[in-house]
C-alpha cells in the first residue's frame, strides 16, 4: 500500500477541523493544524482540551491519555511547517469551492509527492479539486459528521481521478480510527447522506407549503410514530438553515426537478438571518433551549411518504452506480441516526409498495420528486420485491 499514513495536517480549525484533529490525536497520530491567525488556532486549542475534559469526565479515556492527545497536536499558521513532511492533509475549511482550490494547490506544492490530500466538503467537486493539483489521483473527498469526536461515518468520496489505492487508504485509515467508512463511486453532489436527506426535507417542505400538515404535526409524526431521532424542521434547524439552503441550492443545479425547492418555506428565514438553533430562531424558537414536540399531533403526516422518497433517491443512487445499499443504509443509519436504512425498509415492507406508494403520489401531485427510478420498476418486474421475495435490494 506504498507509505503508511503517520503525520497528518489539518487546514482549517473551525468546529469540523478541531474536532478532526482531536480524533487523530486521540489515536495516537502527529497532527499539525493550521489557519490564518493565531487567535482562531488558541480557540481551537481551548475547545479540543474541553472536549478532552468531557471524555475524561465520562470515563472514555484516562487523564494521562488526553493530555498525550493534546500534546500531539502543533498549531501553526505556516503552510511550510504544516506540510511539508507529511502522510496526509485534510481541508476543512467553508464551502467555498475557489478557497478549497487554492489550499489544494498550495498543499500540492509543498507537500511530500506521496501526500494525499483530502477534503472533508459536504458536497463540493473532489474532481475540480484535484485538478487544482499535480496529485489528482491523490486527491479524495473524506467527509465527516458533526461533531467528529463522536459521529461514527465518514464518507470516502472518489473524484473522476482518485486511484483505487488512494481510496482504500482512507478507509483502512477511517477504520484504524474507530469510524465505519461508507464509499461513494462518483463525485456526485450531495454523496451519499446529503441526497437521500435533501429529498426527504424537500418532501416535508413541499407538504407544509401545501397547508397538508403543521410543522409540528410532519416533525410529531417523524419523531413518534416514525422513531427518527428529530422531525425534519427541528433536523433543519439543527443543522443550520442556511446550510440546508446552500446544499438545496447545489442539489437542484445537479439533479433538476427532482430536487425542485419550496422557496416559499426556506428563503425567508434565510432572508431573515434566522439559520435555527445557532442564532436562536428558525422553523421554531430556540431561545429557550429544545423546542418541545407536542406528542398528540403524531398522526398529522404520512411518515410512509419520506420513506417513498428516500427508497426512491436510494434507488437512484443505485441506478446511477454512485453507492451499494449497504452504503446507503450506514450512512443514513450513523450519519443521521435514522431507524432504519431506506433499503432495508423497502425489502421489508416490499418494493412493491414502496413503487405503488411513489406512483400514487405522483399521479397526485406531478412532481419529479415522486417519479419512479427506473430500478424500482426494474426490481418488480422480475419479482425481486424484497425479504417476502428471497431478493430485492439485498439477497435473502
Amino acid at each position: 500500500m506504498g507509505e503508511e499514513i503517520k503525520k497528518v495536517a489539518v487546514i482549517g480549525a473551525g468546529t469540523m477541523g478541531h474536532g478532526i484533529a482531536q480524533v487523530f490525536a486521540m489515536k495516537g497520530y502527529q497532527v499539525n493544524l493550521l489557519d490564518i491567525n493565531e487567535e482562531i488556532l488558541k480557540k481551537a486549542k481551548q475547545s479540543i482540551a474541553w472536549s478532552l475534559e468531557k471524555f475524561v469526565e465520562k470515563r472514555r479515556i484516562r487523564k494521562e491519555d488526553a493530555d498525550a492527545a493534546l500534546s500531539r497536536i502543533n498549531t501553526t499558521t505556516a503552510y511550510e511547517e504544516a506540510v511539508s513532511d507529511i502522510d496526509l492533509a485534510i481541508e476543512a475549511v467553508p464551502e467555498d469551492i475557489e478557497l478549497k482550490k487554492k489550499i489544494f494547490a498550495k498543499v500540492d506544492e509543498i507537500a511530500p509527492p506521496h501526500a494525499i490530500i483530502a477534503t472533508n466538503t459536504s458536497t463540493l467537486s473532489i474532481t475540480e479539486m484535484g485538478n487544482a493539483t499535480n496529485r489528482p489521483d491523490k486527491a479524495v473527498g473524506m467527509h465527516w459528521f458533526n461533531p467528529p469526536q463522536l459521529m461514527q461515518l465518514i464518507e470516502v468520496v472518489k473524484g473522476d481521478k482518485t486511484s483505487d489505492e488512494t481510496a482504500n487508504k482512507i478507509i483502512e485509515l477511517s477504520k484504524k480510527l474507530g469510524k465505519t467508512p461508507i464509499l461513494c463511486k462518483k463525485d456526485v453532489r450531495g454523496f451519499i447522506v446529503n441526497r437521500v436527506l435533501g429529498c426527504v426535507f424537500n418532501e416535508a417542505f413541499w407538504t407544509y407549503y401545501r397547508g397538508e400538515a403543521t410543522k409540528e404535526g410532519i416533525d410529531a409524526s417523524v419523531k413518534y410514530t416514525g422513531g427518527f431521532p428529530m422531525g425534519w424542521f427541528e433536523l433543519c434547524d439543527f443543522v443550520g438553515i442556511d446550510i440546508s439552503y446552500e446544499v438545496g441550492k447545489v442539489l437542484y443545479e445537479a439533479y433538476g426537478e427532482r430536487f425542485k425547492p419550496c422557496p416559499e418555506v426556506i428563503e425567508p428565514l434565510v432572508k431573515e438571518g434566522k439559520f435555527g438553533q445557532k442564532t436562536g430562531q428558525g422553523f421554531y424558537d430556540w431561545s429557550k433551549g429544545r423546542p418541545r414536540i407536542p406528542f398528540e399531533l403524531s398522526d398529522e403526516y404520512d411518515v410512509d411518504r419520506s420513506w417513498a422518497v428516500a427508497i426512491n433517491e436510494s434507488a437512484w443512487l443505485i441506478y446511477e452506480e454512485v453507492a451499494e445499499p449497504e452504503s446507503i443504509d450506514t450512512g443514513m443509519k450513523l450519519g443521521t441516526g435514522w431507524p432504519s436504512g431506506p433499503c432495508e425498509y423497502a425489502d421489508r415492507k416490499g418494493i412493491d409498495w414502496a413503487l405503488n406508494k411513489l406512483k400514487e403520489l405522483y399521479d397526485k401531485y406531478k412532481m419529479e420528486i415522486y417519479n419512479p427510478c427506473p430500478l424500482l420498476k426494474d426490481y418488480v418486474e422480475k419479482g425481486w420485491t424484497g425479504r417476502k421475495a428471497g431478493r430485492g435490494f439485498y439477497q435473502y
